[in-house]
């Protein structure tokens, strides 16, 4: 029988479960690393002046979209790892839920915006500064909160009316849309229409115009005579490809295994889920402070002045 407000269960690893207090400490290490990686560029970014620029405050997005992803799920797969609370309340769920999916769709948003700047910074160095103002930055900002929250606001709500009566047990150790639906003992078609849908209209969509930024991009690069300059030009685009690659590849990686992966172990489950929330949020402060050298030299003196 279902009732009005069901609870559901995390994923444990089977035959794992003696070992779970022990994977937790790579989770743990992996999010401390995320925490510190991204307070660290968003504090240099706001301590440097030659920073406050639309590339830098773009960056900061992708740090602060990175930390209330790993915080909306992380402490809470670590709870049940150590201290074995696997039980999450259909509202809790619903709400990380919309959390994971809407921040995803904000980075994907500010990852194109990136993409649009370093293609107006390269095939129109003249116009960049006037085409990407702060305010127009602090504009693609609040658009991309605005479409992420409205695409994928309607996902926890399509859920709410339907009942849960058989297993209550999820694929991964946090509530994602797919997951919860499939739980569903109901008709769910509207449900997986709208959520395709929304993926494909923001993360595909997006995807397809980071492609053709890049290009239009490298055909500007190849107009170049010298191929120092070309490589000096493109160089610019290196830590951004590196960071679209982080959000990407476990992203259709995770789908490809919700899609396709009915009999895989759920191991890999879990681990996919675990490297979607979490490589992005690790990588991309490490790739941009090995590639920026501002970035690098700020950090540095910080430790430094520490240390004294």
């Amino acid at each position: 029988s279902s009732d009005l407000s069901p609870s559901f269960i995390l994923a444990s690893i089977p035959g794992l479960e003696a070992a779970q207090s022990w994977m937790a400490i790579p989770l743990c290490s992996a999010y401390l690393l995320a925490l510190a990686g991204n307070g660290a560029v968003l504090l240099v970014v706001r301590l440097e002046p030659s920073l406050h620029a639309p590339m830098y405050f773009f960056l900061c997005m992708l740090a602060a979209i990175d930390l209330a992803l790993a915080t909306a799920t992380v402490p809470r797969i670590l709870s049940f790892y150590w201290f074995g609370s696997r039980e999450i309340g259909f509202g809790a769920c619903l709400l990380q839920m919309f959390l994971i999916h809407t921040l995803s769709a904000i980075e994907s948003t500010v990852l194109l915006a990136m993409a649009v700047d370093r293609y107006v910074a390269i095939c129109h160095p003249l116009r960049h500064a006037a085409i990407l103002t702060n305010a127009a930055t602090a504009k693609i900002g609040l658009l991309a909160m605005a479409r992420g929250v409205l695409f994928f606001l309607p996902l926890p709500l399509l859920l709410m009316p339907l009942p849960f009566c058989g297993s209550r047990v999820l694929s991964h150790s946090f509530c994602l849309h797919q997951d919860v639906m499939n739980l569903a003992c109901a008709n769910t078609t509207p449900s997986v229409v709208y959520g395709l849908t929304a993926i494909l209209l923001v993360m595909g969509l997006d995807a397809v115009l980071i492609c053709l930024s890049y290009i239009l991009i490298l055909k500007a690069v190849l107009r170049l005579a010298a191929w120092r300059e070309r490589l000096k030009v493109f160089s610019t685009c290196i830590a951004h490809i590196c960071v679209v690659l982080a959000f990407y590849v476990p992203l259709i990686g995770l789908s490809v295994v919700h899609r396709f992966g009915k009999d895989l172990a759920p191991l890999v489950h879990i681990i996919m889920g675990n490297i979607y929330i979490l490589v992005p949020a690790v990588l991309n402060p490490i790739i941009y402070g090995v590639r920026t050298k501002q970035i690098h030299r700020r950090i540095l003196s910080l430790i430094h002045v520490s240390d004294r």
